[in-house]
């Protein structure tokens, strides 16, 4: 029964092999790195030369102020695209699901999906000119409005705000993809006895729409949370200056200075094994929660 199964579907198991090849040659085989983090690496030495410091490494890292600074703002900055950026994709796709005029929804779509393609460099370039203090669109705007003007790029209480809300226009659309899909393998036939029954649009959303994708909007949520120590480089590194490394600063910028201005490999190598320890540690905690809680877990 198994190998008939396997059978029938081996050109789906083919069609893995990639993928899983991806993950074995660049998430896998980079983990013997991490033996760095317990050593004082030598590159004339090698992995196998360079001496054993323990857990040396990882007490000078908690002890540095700069990296307890990044791991706060990349808690805090995380936290906050979560708390305001996860849940609108979910409504925006409930509502995107609402519209009936396909030919408009499909104009939605692209327009809400099109920045994602865009990279943070372009993106942090175009930012850069409408946010500009003497010449950029929106401080003459707020200078039309008898406003002051705002530095988004040198003020530490207005940087974090702006990177959230770029960060939520930017990947509205495209995480609405997965909602989507999951709506539309809704059965029909629920919202027709909803009708029967003389709900409205609203109540359908809510009794049947919602209820049906919660197991998705769990395992994305859950995967969300496991990466709330990856999130964000791209953007803050093509955005953040010195004069905002108080909020801004996070643990991957923080490894790529390490790594840029010094020799030693072995202090960012600690930052990322920490980092990875948390993230993993984050995902099975929101995983047992979710599975408690009724909705389905990731494994």
């Amino acid at each position: 029964m198994q190998l008939s199964y396997l059978k029938k579907n081996r050109y789906l198991y083919f069609m893995l092999i990639p993928v899983l090849l991806w993950y074995l040659i660049f998430m896998y085989v980079p983990m013997y790195g991490l033996i760095l983090a317990f050593q004082d690496y030598n590159f004339s030495a090698g992995y196998f030369g360079s001496e054993f410091v323990g857990m040396e490494n990882l007490k000078i890292l908690l002890n540095d102020p700069s990296f307890r600074n990044a791991f706060v703002n990349t808690l805090v900055i995380n936290f906050y695209r979560i708390v305001f950026g996860f849940p609108l994709p979910v409504i925006f796709a409930l509502l995107l699901n609402e519209v009936y005029h396909m030919k408009i929804k499909k104009i939605i779509q692209t327009v809400t999906y099109l920045p994602h393609f865009i990279s943070w460099i372009v993106l942090a370039g175009i930012l850069n000119s409408l946010l500009a203090v003497d010449s950029g669109i929106v401080n003459l705007l707020l200078e039309k409005l008898g406003l002051s003007q705002i530095n988004f790029f040198l003020e530490n209480d207005v940087f974090r705000p702006m990177v959230i809300i770029t960060e939520i226009w930017k990947e509205i659309g495209w995480n609405t993809i997965i909602y989507l899909a999951a709506i539309a393998g809704i059965n029909p036939a629920l919202y027709e006895a909803a009708i029967v029954d003389g709900a409205n649009r609203f109540q359908r959303i809510l009794h049947v729409t919602v209820p049906c994708i919660r197991n998705v909007i769990a395992i994305m949520l859950i995967l969300q949370i496991g990466n709330i120590l990856q999130m964000g480089f791209d953007q803050i590194y093509n955005l953040y200056n010195p004069a905002v490394f108080e909020s801004s600063d996070i643990i991957d910028t923080y490894i790529v200075r390490n790594l840029t201005n010094s020799s030693n490999l072995s202090i960012p190598a600690a930052a990322g094994l920490i980092k990875s320890f948390i993230c993993f540690g984050l995902l099975v905690i929101a995983n047992y929660t979710a599975k408690r809680m009724g909705n389905q877990g990731i494994y």
